[in-house]
């Protein structure tokens, strides 16, 4: 089904006039897990004049630069562009300037409402009604195409057949969606496609040895590591974790646990998560339940013949518009302990920059809550509320009430993520009526906070939308995915959390525009490298740039950052998950001709 050059036109009209030309792009590559990608294909075609590029992997090895214009005039249009941008990168091509990713817009107009087909290409054509491939018929082709070659002569020519397909699905998408575009947002979301693809090209830097040697003895430890770590719980009979023991440590210990409906123990990762930060001697447990659940634990880690991590970043797959990269592949998902294994190479140095607290300021920065604003600002915002509430001395510290700071921190937590009282109770291990009290507290200490967090939620369910200053979106009402859409609940917590994801994506743009080495995204977090000898001006610059980034999407309030350095021989490690990397490196033995860290 071809455009007609009237039908195109009349979109141009709509908000496509400021460009020259507008190209139309897909790409194929082979891959294997934790490689950089083989450029196979690509097809491109200019929507203006109907021109159509087709290239062959010789032919793209050959170019040093796109076969078509990439300035501002120019409009690069992909369905998921970091895929592209792939090809970019291996090709050592320029990014374009202008990219309008119509998969990321494709999730913002779709973000919480029902899509049945899915969020990709094939699910973003049935939802617009139009015609599409047989999703059969292109999983086959993706995956001949991941395979690599060498190809037939048929197979190269159904590459490029099924490679044009997806430019004229494009082509037939696009001024389906145009209207509904807000393009100046729109090129702000498809310009992190490139940091994407930058991070994904680059990897995180893994000590290969260790990961082969832990690899290789994993099996052969768990009956010991079992026995070392249960010696402090008592609550597994040989490697089997049994629950009537865990109810009856937790009485031993004072410790209020969640509950089903049913009266059970909640025993999923995501409790024993939260708990174990409400209380860290749950946290080695937490770590080895996580570990046995994982029996593909160490294989399932993409990790590239050059020792470095990579796997898909996902961006834009949460409702918050946060990546979602697979928990199993990418190193900062299984369990805290095995980042152990992220180590920079000889002569590299590599650093952790988090935003601090990074919920609680945005709140304060969003809400314009001055006292709010005032606990963050003094760098310990959960003692600073304690001081606020009048329930920690005006000279107290983090050591002298260590006590009544957990419970404030605690209480912050519970209000960032829509907690009521009973939640709140069991989280700290205390009656509901101190959680209530809690609870209270932070509102009468932060009243126009939960002015402006109520009127929020009041006007989502009014206008059937909440949405960030950049316009990432979040649908309610009764259209509504009942486990994609969002609760008064989620609603609450929706414009933190997207608005951090908002800063930490414009963040990944300017750092990789800047030139410095991002390795990853980590939530409120970065991963850098460069070499060791330059590394602390880079964190020192990076750090500017991520402060930057929280004054631009909240209005010149600034968000602050803390950086971990790890130069080579030393390897990153994660605080909550230190003690069970010790026991298990110490079980598994030492690596022949070197110690382990």
């Amino acid at each position: 089904m071809e455009l007609t050059m009237n039908a195109f036109t009349t979109f141009t009209l709509a908000g496509l006039e400021a460009f020259d030309e507008v190209w139309l792009v897909d790409a194929e590559y082979a891959v294997q897990p934790g490689c950089r990608p083989v450029p196979i294909c690509m097809v491109a075609k200019e929507a203006f004049t109907g021109r159509e590029l087709r290239l062959w992997e010789d032919e793209l090895a050959a170019a040093a630069a796109p076969p078509f214009r990439i300035d501002e005039r120019v409009l690069f249009v992909s369905y998921a562009a970091p895929a592209e941008f792939s090809v970019f990168h291996a090709l050592g091509w320029p990014a374009p300037a202008r990219t309008l990713d119509l998969y990321v817009e494709f999730r913002a107009m779709t973000n919480g409402l029902k899509t049945p087909s899915g969020a990709g290409l094939l699910g973003a054509l049935v939802y617009h009604g139009l015609p599409a491939m047989e999703g059969t018929e292109k999983t086959a082709m993706r995956d001949l195409a991941i395979r690599g070659g060498p190809f037939t002569a048929e197979e190269r020519q159904a590459l490029l057949d099924y490679c044009a397909e997806d430019v004229y699905a494009l082509e037939r998408l696009l001024p389906r969606m145009l209207p509904r575009i807000d393009l100046p947002r729109a090129l702000l979301r498809g310009r992190y496609g490139w940091a994407v693809a930058s991070m994904e090209y680059r990897g995180i830097p893994i000590d290969v040895l260790m990961f082969d040697h832990l690899r290789s003895r994993w099996q052969d430890i768990q009956a010991a590591l079992v026995a070392e770590v249960d010696a402090r719980y008592g609550v597994f009979e040989g490697t089997t974790f049994k629950r009537e023991k865990f109810a009856d440590w937790l009485i031993a210990n004072n410790i209020l646990w969640p509950r089903l409906e049913s009266g059970q123990l909640a025993m999923d990762d995501d409790t024993f998560r939260s708990m174990a930060k409400a209380f860290p001697v749950v946290a080695e447990l937490r770590e080895l339940r996580s570990a046995l659940g994982k029996m593909r634990l160490f294989d399932d880690l993409a990790i590239g013949p050059d020792g470095h991590n990579r796997t898909a970043i996902m961006p834009f797959s949460a409702r918050t518009g946060r990546n979602q990269p697979s928990n199993a592949k990418f190193i900062f998902g299984p369990s805290r302990w095995l980042r152990g294994l992220i180590k920079p190479g000889p002569d590299m140095a590599i650093a952790y920059i988090d935003y601090g607290q990074q919920e609680f300021g945005i709140a304060a920065a969003l809400s314009g809550d001055t006292a709010m604003a005032e606990a963050y600002r003094s760098g310990d915002p959960y003692l600073a509320f304690g001081k606020q509430a009048g329930a920690i001395p005006p000279d107290g510290t983090k050591k002298t009430h260590a006590d009544e700071r957990a419970l404030f921190k605690a209480c912050v937590l519970a209000v960032q993520y829509g907690m009521g009282a009973e939640a709140l109770a069991d989280r700290i291990g205390q009656p509901v009526d101190m959680a209530k009290r809690l609870l209270r507290l932070h509102r009468e200490t932060y009243p126009a906070f939960w002015k402006w967090s109520e009127a929020a939620v009041d006007r989502a369910m009014l206008l059937g939308r909440l949405e960030t200053v950049f316009g990432w979106p979040i649908h309610v009402g009764p259209s509504v995915d009942p486990v994609k859409g969002a609760n008064a609940r989620s609603l609450a917590n929706f414009p933190c959390q997207a608005h951090g994801a908002e800063m930490l994506r414009l963040a990944c743009c300017m750092l990789v525009e800047a030139g410095v080495g991002l390795c990853a995204p980590i939530h409120d977090a970065v991963l850098i490298e460069a070499p060791a000898a330059t590394i602390d001006a880079e964190v020192e610059r990076a750090q500017a740039i991520m402060a930057e980034a929280s004054r631009i999407v909240l209005g010149g309030f600034e968000i602050g950052t803390d950086a971990d350095v790890v130069k080579y021989p030393d390897r990153y490690m994660d605080d909550a998950g230190k003690d069970f990397w010790n026991t298990v490196t110490r079980l598994a033995g030492p690596l022949e001709g070197r110690q382990a860290c």
